[in-house]
C-alpha cells in the first residue's frame, strides 16, 4: 500500500481478523460489525441448528442478514452455509467501514479477504508448511474484491479434497469463501492434471467466480481473471 494506514487485529471466539483502514472510525466500525453479526448468527443457529451442520444448501432466511448472505452464497456454490461464514462477516465489516467514509477498507477473517480500496493491496497465500506458502501472493488493484483460500491439508475448515491450496477470486468474500470450499472438495486423486482441471471446471460452474488458483501435489493451475502475482518475503 502507498499511504499511511491503520492496522489492527481482532479476535472473537473462532473469528480471527486483521483490519486495515485509512480511518480510525473504520477500525471501530469493522469491530462493531463483526461483534453484531456474530451475535446475530449465534442467536439464529440456536433455534436453527441445521444451519450450522448442513453440508448442502438450505433455504435463505430473511433475517438475520448475515445468515441470509451465507445461505445465498452457499446456494450458488452448492455447499453448506457455514462454508461462507468468514467471508460474509468480512464483507459486512467492509460495508460498514465504507459507510463511515473509509477509502481503504480491508478485512481478513481467517484467511478470507474482503477489500475496497483506492490504493493497491498486497496479499500473501498461506498453505501451512507447503514450500510455496507465504512465498507468493497477489497485488489487488480492482475493487471491490473477495479472495478466499481453502485447503485439504492445513485448514481447520472441512474439505473433502486434498489440495494444498485453492484460492478463488470474486466480487465479494462470501461467495469466494463458499466457492473455494466447493472447488477444494473435488481436487483429489493421483492424476494431478485431471484433479486441477476438475477444480477449475468446478470453479467456473459457479456464477460469480472470476478467477481460481489451485496448488496440488507440487503443481499449480490458474484460470480466469487473476490479479498480478507477486513474490513475498516469508
Amino acid at each position: 500500500m502507498t499511504k499511511n494506514l491503520l492496522k489492527q487485529t481482532f479476535n472473537l471466539k473462532e473469528t480471527q481478523c486483521t483490519i486495515i483502514s485509512d480511518r480510525q472510525e473504520g477500525i471501530a466500525a469493522a469491530i462493531e460489525s463483526i461483534k453484531r453479526n456474530r451475535a446475530e448468527l449465534e442467536n439464529y443457529t440456536k433455534t436453527k441448528p441445521k444451519f450450522l451442520h448442513s453440508l448442502e444448501p438450505i433455504p435463505a432466511p430473511d433475517k438475520p442478514l448475515v445468515a441470509n448472505l451465507m445461505a445465498l452464497a452457499a446456494e450458488k456454490a452448492e455447499v453448506g452455509p457455514m462454508a461462507a461464514v468468514a467471508g460474509v462477516i468480512a464483507d459486512l465489516a467492509v460495508e460498514e467501514m465504507v459507510r463511515v467514509g473509509c477509502e481503504v477498507a480491508v478485512v481478513e477473517d481467517g484467511g478470507e479477504i474482503s477489500a475496497q480500496s483506492n490504493v493497491p493491496v498486497d496479499v500473501a497465500v498461506a498453505a501451512g508448511e507447503e514450500p510455496l506458502s507465504k512465498r507468493f501472493g497477489f497485488r489487488l488493484t480492482e475493487f471491490p474484491i473477495g479472495v478466499a483460500t481453502s485447503s485439504g491439508r492445513f485448514s481447520h475448515a472441512l474439505s473433502f479434497g486434498d489440495a494444498e491450496a485453492v484460492t478463488v477470486f470474486c466480487k465479494n468474500a462470501g461467495l469466494a469463501d463458499a466457492a473455494a470450499t466447493a472447488v477444494g472438495n473435488v481436487v483429489q486423486g493421483e492424476d494431478v492434471e485431471a484433479a486441477i482441471q476438475a477444480g477449475i471446471s468446478r470453479a467456473f460452474s459457479i456464477e460469480g467466480v472470476e478467477g481460481v488458483l489451485i496448488m496440488y501435489k507440487g503443481q499449480v493451475g490458474t484460470a480466469g481473471k487473476i490479479p498480478q502475482m507477486i513474490k513475498v518475503d516469508p
